[in-house]
């Protein structure tokens, strides 16, 4: 996979007066879980999926939650400069040194990079860009997801 892939829908919930938004951003990245007992205590990598969900009570005057193409632009841009095809590590992982020299590309983490951690890591970036944003999925495989979200 080259880059990050991104597609988005809308969506309006049963019994909610809430639009939603979500899009979903494709990126490939390696990590290694420290204090874990399994094969996950190993390098290895994922082609991942993130679905980022966006919610607002009114539609901006266009009758939009948001632009997809800004999302795409403040979203993807970061997954893709940021997370897509590097190590995701925990900064206290030993592994980083020895990676470091050898001029791989590494993003680091305060703590150990999980699923559930990186889904709150794309949450935290994308609020920070202002966007009203609810709920952040990170599928790790295509069969297993960690959400991370604001509570209703």
């Amino acid at each position: 996979m080259k880059g990050a892939a991104f597609g988005c829908l809308l969506t309006t919930p049963v019994g909610h007066t809430m639009f939603r938004v979500s899009c979903e951003v494709e990126f490939c990245y390696g990590h290694r879980l420290l204090n874990y007992d399994g094969k996950c205590c190993h390098l290895h990598g994922h082609n991942g999926k993130a679905v980022i969900t966006l919610e607002t009570p009114r539609l901006d005057e266009r009758g939009m939650v948001i632009d997809f193409t800004d999302i795409k632009r403040v979203v993807n841009r970061w997954i893709d400069d940021n997370l897509d095809h590097r190590m995701i590590l925990s900064e206290n992982d030993p592994a980083v040194p020895a990676l470091t020299e050898l001029g791989e590309p590494l993003f680091l983490m305060d703590g150990n990079p999980t699923a559930e951690n990186i889904a709150r890591l794309i949450f935290d970036r994308a609020t920070e860009a202002g966007l009203p944003v609810v709920e952040v999925s990170l599928w790790e495989t295509p069969r297993c997801v960690a959400t991370y979200g604001s509570a209703e």
